[in-house]
């Protein structure tokens, strides 16, 4: 019976549909369904079969926002029982679009793919300046800073961002990731970012890897 329900609210929010998602956590948790596995076998094995099929074209922009707004419904519901047993996010991430760049559509993306991989996120919006980026990884103790750029024009100030770090010590602290059209793996290493990826579900699980590898050493 626990297998079923929480079957079911994956595949309502793989559909987006939110009110069904809703009712149905609400459902699970009155029948003593444990948090944990409503979120992990429900909301976010959910939300990763939609990121699967979003990497893969099967469905697009429009569809992974609907499903984003089935699961954010789902833990609106869940958070609260969520914080009574104690449940750890897997990391925390810092994510915005770099400043003079206000395109924030794959920035989006990034964010809920992180969050549906168990991500705390802190997302800073558009236009986020390296000071902005820095101090409030620095404030909540991210392990990720994720920036993004849709203009060649601001693409330079990615790599300001990661000077920044490395002048004031801390470069080693965050796994810095990096991402948007114009950008590429080559672009990231010459400016020292850990990661490129090309799609927002890459990005979370190359986030999530590099996060769970890290605290494993």
């Amino acid at each position: 019976m626990v297998a079923e329900i929480v079957n079911e609210i994956s595949e309502f929010l793989q559909k987006g549909r939110a009110k069904n998602v809703k009712k149905l956590v609400q459902d699970a948790l009155d029948q003593g369904v444990d948090p944990k596995e409503i979120l992990n076998d429900g909301l976010l094995a959910g939300m990763m079969i939609v990121g699967g099929k979003f990497k893969r074209n099967e469905v697009f922009v429009p569809e992974v926002l609907v499903a984003a707004r089935a699961m954010s419904a789902g833990v609106a519901i869940l958070e609260p029982k969520l914080i009574e047993v104690g449940n750890e996010p897997i990391g925390k991430a810092v994510v915005g679009t770099v400043k003079g760049d206000l395109h924030d559509i794959g920035k989006n993306l990034v964010v809920m793919m992180l969050k549906g991989a168990g991500f705390e996120i802190y997302d800073l919006g558009t236009d986020v300046d390296a000071d902005t980026f820095i101090a409030k990884a620095e404030e909540v103790g991210a392990d990720v800073i994720g920036m993004s750029a849709l203009l060649t024009t601001t693409m330079p100030n990615m790599k300001d961002v990661i000077d920044v770090l490395s002048e004031r010590g801390l470069r080693e602290k965050y796994i810095v990731m990096v991402g948007g059209a114009p950008v590429n793996e080559s672009f990231a290493e010459q400016i020292g970012a850990d990661f490129y990826t090309a799609d927002a579900t890459s990005a979370a699980e190359v986030a999530k890897d590099a996060v769970l590898k890290r605290k494993a050493s």
